[in-house]
């Protein structure tokens, strides 16, 4: 194995690392290990902890298989006892214990061993075996010191058990926070199982682009930037929609994109303004169809990451095999406020009935977005298993065909579990001549001062001039899955790096 040049810190981190006499003791084994040659640049391991202990499980107390492993991780501690010594290794995987016998290792090499420090991230090689008291080990006859840690971990993570503290040292709640860790991985087998259902149903990934001159497909405030080359104002993506329907309309029938969305919003439990959705259009199908993709795919996703269909969240079981419950927006309004309310309710009566259930509503509201006002303010929050939400207001729906059989309402639907939206879905407008006329009512909106409004893409009705097929349209927030099947209720839990306020 061969050393690196390693180099010593600049002098402001020295000077930082020395005032501590936490750090000044670790950075004087750093430099001692530089004076003998450095650290190696690889190493190679044979075993995880979780391959070991899936092989090894099962041995009786104080075993010994004669099998030889290597393994790598972070050493999170050690212990003393006489002429035997402990430590606790840590990898992706999992744990393992190391057993030290001063007799085995040698004099100097087990001296060194106890002067490690937590934090470090060593390799060792030696015989599995299993203590007297039963517990899995690799007794180890090497060990090499692959990188010093500078700076203590936290002692039980007492001061950083606060959301915002382990967000913003992600690395450090890594170490320290085993559900930190699982989560992020559960995060990235939920995507894998995401991809997979829709691959295995011949949907083709593509990528469309970030940076746009327009910020199209959702009524939603945009981040907005330069462009110096170009000498123009570009905007992040706040969704992917009308990319992916123009792939549509090109022949490419059933396209998916996994990506990052932008939306300069506000930030809660709920809410990131970097978030990551996926949006799926599928030829010659429609909202039906889509409602019947989305509850297999939560299903599968929720085999995916926790064995099984159902849960539990927050306290309280979730059952996701499905078949969903299926109510309409109007049905909902109609049981939460007590008063049979319609698309041709007059607007008074309606602003009436917001105002007493504590909605301010906006001069350029009409009957249907004070209907899915006090939807949010009075029905979301009280459904716990999970329900297709149908028959939105057209009015709010600007990119969804109108209802085949009903006035005023779209076909599309919502997905809400346990309080919180976790997929949007339509039958795709393909009409030029309806689409455009409602551009030019959000356009109309926005110049009423709708900020969310959505502006006029004349590409994109171009686009649906050479033909959209009928299609269904779907997005499903990513994040919001992983929250609920890795049982968060704060969206800082499963990004691994949120946006925080600059300190």
């Amino acid at each position: 194995m061969t050393d690196t040049p390693d180099t010593e810190p600049s002098s402001d981190e020295i000077a930082e690392l020395e005032d501590d006499p936490l750090t000044r003791e670790r950075l004087a084994k750093y430099r001692k290990v530089l004076e003998d040659g450095g650290f190696p640049y690889a190493f190679e391991r044979s075993a995880t902890a979780r391959e070991l202990h899936t092989e090894y499980g099962d041995l009786e107390p104080g075993a010994e298989t004669g099998q030889t492993a290597t393994v790598a991780g972070r050493l999170m501690n050690t212990r003393e006892m006489g002429k035997l010594a402990f430590g606790v290794l840590s990898d992706v995987s999992g744990r393992i214990q190391l057993f030290v016998d001063r007799r085995t290792l040698g004099e100097d090499a087990f001296d060194a061993f106890i002067a490690l420090d937590a934090g470090d991230w060593i390799g060792a090689t030696g015989e599995v075996i299993t203590t007297k008291r039963g517990e899995l080990s690799v007794r180890i006859d090497s060990f090499t010191l692959l990188q010093k840690s500078l700076r203590p971990l936290p002692d039980k993570w007492h001061g950083l058990k606060d959301i915002e503290a382990r967000s913003r040292r992600r690395y450090i709640d890594l170490i320290a926070n085993e559900e930190a860790r699982d989560t992020a991985i559960k995060r990235s087998r939920i995507i894998s199982e995401l991809r997979r259902q829709f691959e295995d149903r011949g949907y083709i990934e593509v990528e469309t682009p970030v940076l746009l001159s327009e910020a199209t497909g959702a009524t939603a405030r945009p981040f907005a930037t330069h462009h110096n080359a170009l000498g123009e104002d570009m905007y992040l993506r706040i969704a992917t929609e009308l990319y992916l329907k123009r792939l549509v309309v090109g022949g490419l029938e059933k396209v998916f994109e996994i990506g990052r969305i932008f939306r300069n919003e506000g930030i809660d439990s709920k809410h990131n303004p970097e978030f990551t959705m996926l949006e799926s259009y599928e030829a010659f199908a429609d909202f039906n169809d889509i409602m019947a993709l989305v509850e297999e795919v939560i299903a599968a996703c929720s085999i995916a990451a926790t064995g099984d269909t159902t849960i539990e969240y927050q306290g309280r079981a979730l059952d996701l095999a499905g078949p969903y419950r299926r109510v309409t927006m109007l049905e909902l309004v109609r049981e939460a406020t007590g008063v049979d309310v319609d698309y041709d309710t007059p607007r008074e009566d309606l602003v009436e009935l917001a105002a007493r259930n504590g909605i301010e509503p906006e001069s350029h509201w009409g009957p249907g977005r004070l209907i899915e006002a006090l939807f949010d303010e009075l029905a979301e929050g009280t459904i716990w298993e999970p329900t297709f939400v149908t028959e939105h207001p057209l009015e709010i729906s600007p990119l969804s065909r109108g209802h085949r059989d009903k006035p005023h309402v779209a076909e599309r639907f919502e997905l809400f579990i346990a309080g919180s939206e976790y997929a949007n879905a339509f039958s795709e407008l393909n009409d030029p001549f309806d689409q455009l006329a409602r551009f030019e009512m959000q356009a109309d909106l926005k110049a009423a001062g709708d900020e969310e409004a959505h502006p006029i893409d004349d590409d994109y009705i171009l686009a649906l001039e050479y033909g959209l097929p009928p299609t269904g349209g779907l997005g499903i927030g990513v994040d919001r899955i992983v929250m609920l099947l890795t049982d968060h209720h704060h969206i800082r839990e499963v990004i691994l790096f949120p946006t925080l306020r600059s300190l």
